[in-house]
């Protein structure tokens, strides 16, 4: 069990949807731990890691031996240049995100950063000009819908129709701080972008993919630094609320005050309410219970069921992404969406009010 969502790097059972060697990419930037996940999601889709570049030789070292077959390269333009590689995923200093998917598509290569993929409306701008420009992806890790069992099964559920037309969805992400375990970058606002804009872009993009919506306006926003006074430029604690343009509402908390009693970094929770019924999902942890986390819950006009998946409904994304790629289809994920969920976290981040406590 991860103990802080800085390592947080799920593996599925491998679903293959190409051929050996069909599909290479390789993994730049390493000062995120979100890159194994990022990694081991495309591994298990059949894509073929070869190569590895960070400046840092000690973050390739610790990096190759989680994927040893990952050959180190002495420079990034040498990863660039590299014929054969189809895709860079990357998880750099957020504010280092965009400048470097610029790069990455102007060198005819798909682009997979870690959330969140901005920290500045310019570089959003930016990339959208790239993208159009090669017609290249530039595609987001939104690791709390993508890459959890119990996000996938609920998408499903969905768009099913077990719970109706979704109008609300309600977003609680907490998340462990442990100080000692973070870069220095992390508790500097102008590279990490902020509350709203970094964990909160999770939140976002979920109540965009659960409720339908292709855009929303914040109407409300908060950020504070509650108990951490000894990073003046951190924010533990911030929420917004925002309205889809399909009328769909949504409120998120996000924080950096999960207790240290918790067994996991994280109680994260999203509910989800529809015309017909309601679901609940805990994501990481049954409080109190040895059920682990990816459980859900559903509520209809027939009755009350529970599903435990964890194991049982796999990470369709990086498939689907895969075969975007080599397709030129949008299956995964519009770029639209992407960059709208971006988009939205960067405007909660700007309008939100600073509370004093």
């Amino acid at each position: 069990m991860s103990a802080t969502g800085y390592d947080y790097s799920p593996q599925g059972k491998p679903q293959p949807v190409c051929k050996p060697g069909e599909f290479k990419f390789a993994a730049v930037a390493l000062d995120h731990g979100h890159i194994n996940g990022q990694c081991n999601g495309l591994i298990d889709a059949g894509a073929e890691l070869c190569r590895v570049f960070d400046p840092d030789p000690a973050k390739v070292a610790g990096f190759r031996t989680v994927f040893p077959q990952a050959q180190a390269a002495e420079s990034l333009e040498q990863v660039l240049n590299d014929p054969e590689i189809q895709l860079i995923a990357a998880a750099a200093v957020p504010s280092e995100r965009g400048a470097l998917g610029i790069k990455v598509m102007q060198a005819g290569k798909h682009y997979f950063t870690d959330k969140t993929p901005f920290t500045e409306v310019s570089q959003l701008a930016e990339a959208k000009r790239v993208v159009r420009e090669t017609g290249k992806k530039y595609m987001v890790y939104y690791s709390e819908r993508l890459h959890v069992e119990s996000a996938v099964f609920a998408g499903t559920l969905i768009r099913h129709g077990a719970i109706g037309r979704v109008v609300h969805v309600l977003g609680i992400g907490p998340h462990r701080l442990t100080p000692q375990a973070r870069p220095p970058w992390f508790f500097e606002r102008a590279k990490y972008g902020g509350i709203l804009c970094d964990i909160g872009s999770h939140q976002i993009e979920q109540f965009l993919s659960f409720a339908s919506a292709t855009d929303a306006t914040v109407t409300s926003a908060r950020i504070a630094n509650y108990r951490n006074r000894e990073y003046p430029e951190l924010e533990d604690f911030g929420d917004a609320s925002l309205v889809g343009d399909n009328g769909a509402t949504n409120y998120f908390r996000v924080d950096w005050l999960n207790p240290d009693g918790l067994r996991t970094w994280g109680d994260g929770r999203t509910f989800i309410l529809g015309t017909e019924g309601y679901i609940e999902l805990r994501k990481y942890i049954d409080l109190t219970r040895d059920t682990g986390g990816d459980q859900v819950f559903l509520v209809d006009h027939k009755g009350e069921q529970h599903f435990s998946v964890a194991g049982k409904i796999g990470f369709p994304f990086f498939g689907e992404l895969v075969l975007d790629c080599l397709n030129g289809t949008e299956k995964a994920m519009t770029q639209e969406h992407a960059f709208k969920a971006a988009e939205l976290c960067l405007k909660a981040q700007q309008v939100a009010q600073r509370m004093v406590g």
